[in-house]
């Protein structure tokens, strides 16, 4: 007998091997894309760009009365003008310019706030991202495994798939693992 060929209950043994961890490993991908997809990042980063438009028109409306008021304040120089009247539109010009210069504060930390969340929230988008690449290695890897009757493929299959499964656990949990080189090298 040729000690080259496997007996079919090692090839069968692994085909049933290769079977479990394609399921297990699908199935978890599977959950992690549905968290992944319920991050929500895309309305993180809406309301932080609409949060910064915001910044942005109050701040030019605080421009725009500060330079009101400053051509009020060389009119009130040129002598022959309606001092009443004059004085009104500044206590108005006045009273713009704080509620910009306030809003300003506001709508600022808010567009702030909103960046923090939306770098919150790409963080652990990009470590279900780092767990789909490597559950899709383990898949694709433990398939050509069970082509060639190979073991060794097998395991390097397990352990694309640990690492994978890692990746999905901080996902899920919130700790603060993403390799920044792996981040980098995929893109974000």
């Amino acid at each position: 007998m040729d000690t080259d060929v496997k007996s079919e209950g090692d090839d069968k043994k692994l085909n049933n091997l290769v079977a479990v961890t394609v399921v297990i490993l699908s199935v978890f991908m599977a959950v992690c894309n549905i968290k992944d997809n319920n991050i929500g990042q895309a309305k993180a980063k809406a309301d932080a760009v609409d949060s910064w438009s915001e910044y942005q028109a109050s701040r030019l409306k605080l421009h725009v009365d500060e330079n009101g008021l400053a051509q009020l304040r060389l009119l009130e120089t040129a002598g022959n003008f309606d001092k009443a009247l004059a004085a009104k539109q500044a206590a108005d010009y006045e009273s713009d310019i704080k509620k910009y210069e306030e809003r300003s504060k506001e709508t600022r930390a808010k567009a702030e706030g909103f960046e923090k969340e939306y770098d919150r929230l790409n963080f652990r988008d990009d470590q279900f991202d780092m767990s789909e690449a490597f559950l899709s290695i383990a898949v694709a890897v433990s398939a050509v495994a069970a082509l060639v009757d190979s073991f060794t493929l097998l395991y390097i299959a397990w352990g694309s798939g640990t690492i994978g499964m890692f990746f999905g656990i901080c996902g899920f949990s919130g700790l603060g693992f993403r390799p920044e080189w792996l981040a980098q090298f995929l893109g974000t």
